[in-house]
């Protein structure tokens, strides 16, 4: 079975209760999550949202508001230095 095809073949439920562990660094059943078991959750998860088309907003990782810089044109706040 290819990572792809494992990855089609998780439900739902099973992505949520993944995204929940990495979340809270604990499996359903209390056991701590190793961190070998979290970065492999993470590709799961990440494969699982680019696979099914999930929307931005709902992706793990996402940010609503972006960075304060990126937005601004303005650079108010820049000083130029000169160097002589």
């Amino acid at each position: 079975m290819t990572l792809e095809q494992l990855i089609k073949s998780l439900t739902p439920e099973i992505y949520q209760n993944l995204r929940n562990a990495v979340e809270l660094g604990r499996w359903p059943d209390g056991r701590k999550l190793e961190p070998q078991q979290r970065e492999l959750c993470m590709e799961a998860i990440i494969h699982y949202e680019q696979i099914h088309d999930l929307p931005a907003e709902q992706r793990v990782g996402y940010m609503e508001d972006a960075c304060k810089s990126s937005g601004k044109d303005d650079h108010d706040d820049v000083q130029t230095l000169t160097l002589q």
